[in-house]
């Protein structure tokens, strides 16, 4: 059974969301704010699998909790905030969100969300690895090398990178690439892929001069390129 932690200090919220998703099957913990979220997850007996977060809570808020458990964890995390205007949209996943809702939002909608990001964080059975160069992929263990130095990826942004370098120097355009890092359709004005291929960009470059590049073709998609040593 997944467990999930909702962080928002909205108590009647939680209260609903909780009894919603308890009946879909899975254990559900309720944190207020910041700090009891973040002592959640210090603790090996109650991590949960994957984390609600709202942006608006007192003393640490979401987006200040989220910076701090991303130096440390790397579960999915959906933010879940009234302010859904698209620049906070921008900074929460800038930060390290996995996908973003504005509330309000239908139950049904953040369970697909939340299975979408389950599914894809889930160690598979696979065993073949995927080589372009100086990064290694193994898709079974959701792991990531550069130069045989792991990369600290999120989920979606793990998930990004597959889907590229699987189809490494072909255009895949950003519908398809929602589909497969997110599991969801691509919004209108929506920039969640734009933000995780530029924090993907930041990681790959950081981590060696040789790493594949990601490059832009305007208003279609991304292509993976390998650089030669």
């Amino acid at each position: 059974m997944s467990r999930i932690l909702i962080a928002d200090d909205d108590r009647e919220l939680c209260s609903l969301l909780a009894e919603y998703l308890q009946r879909e099957g899975f254990a559900v913990d309720l944190a207020h704010d910041g700090e009891a979220a973040l002592a959640r997850l210090n603790s090996a007996a109650q991590r949960p699998d994957l984390l609600i977060l709202d942006v608006m809570m007192p003393g640490r808020d979401g987006l200040e909790t989220l910076r701090e458990l991303r130096r440390k964890y790397r579960l999915p995390v959906i933010m879940l905030s009234a302010r859904g205007e698209p620049v906070d949209r921008v900074v929460g996943l800038e930060l390290g969100a996995d996908d973003y809702l504005a509330k309000p939002c239908l139950p049904r909608e953040l369970l697909a969300r939340i299975r979408a990001q389950l599914r894809r964080n889930t160690p598979g059975t696979a065993t073949g690895e995927l080589q372009l160069g100086v990064l290694r992929l193994l898709p079974g263990e959701r792991r990531a090398t550069v130069e045989e130095q792991e990369l600290s990826l999120t989920g979606a942004e793990f998930q990004l990178l597959l889907a590229l370098a699987q189809r490494a120097g072909e255009l895949v355009d950003k519908a398809a690439l929602t589909r497969l890092a997110l599991g969801r359709e691509l919004e209108r004005y929506d920039r969640s892929i734009d933000v995780h291929v530029s924090r993907l960009r930041h990681k790959l470059a950081e981590a060696s001069a040789h790493s594949p590049r990601i490059d832009a073709v305007r208003g279609a998609g991304y292509v993976l390129v390998a650089v030669a040593p």
